[in-house]
C-alpha cells in the first residue's frame, strides 16, 4: 500500500505535488509518459545509465567530407575517433544524455509541447523532443535517468520555457530540490505561469527553508488555482508550518480547506489525509482516527495508507482502555 506524504513529511517520492496541470507534458508523462505527476512511486536513488547516446547528425548535423579530411564543421564523428580522444568530459556527457531508446521517435510527444519546439531546427527538435518523452516514461520507475534525459534536452535548447520546466519537474521527482527550483523558476520567468508554484513551495520545505514555502503559498495567483493544484499548496503549506513547530497553524491552513467535498478525487484523499495526520501529531487521537476512516473510505486507489494508520490507533486505544 503506498504511503502518502503527510504534511510533516518532507517532499519525497510518495506524493509530491501535482501543480494542476503542467505544460511541458514531459516528464509528467503527456509525452507518452502515462503519468500525471512528477513521480509517484519508486525510490529516489535510481543512476544514469552507463552508456551515452553518440552525438550523431541530429544533433549536429553534416555528413563526412567526401575528401576524407574527417567531419565537415558541425559533423558527426566516428566512435573510433572519439575514443582515440579518451573519455567524454562531464559537459559532454550531460549533452550527449543516456542512451535514447531505438523506439522512441519523438513524435510520441503531446502535441502542444511540439509546437514550442517549432523554432528549433528540424533534427535538434527531434532529439529535444526524444530526450522529453524518455524522460516522460521513465520518470516513475527511475527518475534519476529521467532527469538526465532532461538535462541533455536543457543542454540543446535552454532558453524554452518547456524545456526548463520538464527538467525542474524532472529535477524535482529525483530529489535535486535545488536545481529543480532554478529550473522552475527559469520557467516561470520565460512564460509567466504559476502552475508548478506548489512544486517550488515544496522544493523550499526540502531546502530547510519553510519560511519561503509559506510566502509562496500566499502568492496572489494560489486563489485562481483549480481545485486540485490549489489542495496540494494547502498541504504543502501546512507541512511547512509544521516544519516551523506550527501545529495549530498547520490545522487551521487545512481546516480551510474543503476537507468535506463529496469528490473523491486524489485531492481530496490528500487534505484528509494530511488533516488525520497533524490531528494525530497535534495529541488528538479520537479525531485523527476519525479523519484516517474518512480518508480511506474515499481511497479507492489506496493512495495513502490510512487503513493501516487507523488501525494502528484503535489497536493503541485498545490497549489504553484495558
Amino acid at each position: 500500500m503506498a504511503h502518502e506524504r503527510s504534511g510533516n513529511q518532507k517532499p519525497g517520492r510518495g506524493g509530491r505535488p501535482s501543480a494542476g496541470g503542467s505544460s511541458s507534458g514531459a516528464p509528467r508523462g503527456r509525452g507518452g509518459a502515462g503519468g500525471s505527476k512528477p513521480s509517484s512511486k519508486g525510490g529516489r536513488d535510481g543512476q544514469a545509465r552507463d552508456g551515452q547516446a553518440r552525438r550523431g547528425a541530429d544533433q549536429r548535423g553534416g555528413e563526412r567530407r567526401s575528401d576524407g579530411r574527417g567531419p565537415s564543421r558541425g559533423g558527426p564523428r566516428d566512435r573510433g575517433a572519439r575514443d582515440e580522444r579518451g573519455p567524454r568530459t562531464a559537459d559532454q556527457a550531460v549533452y550527449d544524455g543516456p542512451e535514447l531508446p531505438e523506439d522512441i521517435t519523438g513524435k510520441e510527444l503531446d502535441r502542444a509541447v511540439a509546437n514550442q519546439l517549432k523554432g528549433l531546427p528540424e533534427k535538434l527538435a527531434a532529439r529535444v523532443a526524444r530526450h522529453l518523452v524518455a524522460a516522460g516514461q521513465l520518470v516513475d520507475e527511475d527518475p534519476e535517468t529521467a532527469y538526465q534525459h532532461t538535462l541533455a534536452a536543457r543542454a540543446r535548447a535552454p532558453r524554452l520555457a518547456v524545456v526548463r520546466e520538464a527538467a525542474g519537474e524532472a529535477a524535482y521527482a529525483a530529489g535535486h530540490y535545488a536545481e529543480a527550483l532554478a529550473d522552475l523558476r527559469a520557467a516561470k520567468r520565460m512564460n509567466g505561469a504559476t502552475d508548478y508554484l506548489p512544486i517550488m513551495a515544496d522544493c523550499h520545505r526540502a531546502l530547510g527553508q519553510p519560511e519561503q514555502a509559506v510566502k509562496l503559498a500566499h502568492s496572489p495567483s494560489v486563489a485562481n488555482f483549480a481545485s486540485p493544484a490549489k489542495a496540494e499548496m494547502t498541504i504543502v503549506e501546512a507541512g511547512a508550518r509544521r516544519d516551523m513547530g506550527q501545529l495549530d497553524a498547520a490545522l487551521r491552513v487545512l481546516e480551510q480547506a474543503p476537507l468535506m467535498s463529496k469528490s473523491r478525487e486524489s485531492w481530496v484523499v490528500r487534505l484528509r489525509y494530511a488533516y488525520a495526520d497533524t490531528l494525530e501529531a497535534a495529541g488528538r487521537a479520537t479525531e485523527a482516527l476519525m479523519w484516517f476512516h474518512r480518508t480511506d473510505a474515499i481511497d479507492a486507489d489506496e493512495l495513502t495508507d490510512a487503513a493501516a494508520r487507523a488501525a494502528v490507533l484503535e489497536k493503541a486505544q485498545d490497549q489504553s482502555g484495558a
